[in-house]
């Protein structure tokens, strides 16, 4: 009978990990949508455009 116990509180415990690793990559994917999201809101670029030229050319 103990063995069966000890299966049962293995299994038990199995099934706790499982479930912690599927709320820690909910999490991951919660906070990547958020930053996909913030990156998308932001107001625009600051720089200059790439097509303008920032150094004049060397002889």
């Amino acid at each position: 009978m103990f063995e069966y116990e000890m299966h049962q509180m293995r299994a038990a415990e199995l099934v706790r990990q499982a479930d912690r690793g599927r709320l820690v990559g909910e999490a991951r994917k919660v906070r990547a949508a958020a930053r996909r999201s913030a990156r998308q809101e932001a107001e625009g670029p600051v720089s200059t455009p790439l097509r303008k030229i920032r150094f004049t050319r060397t002889a």
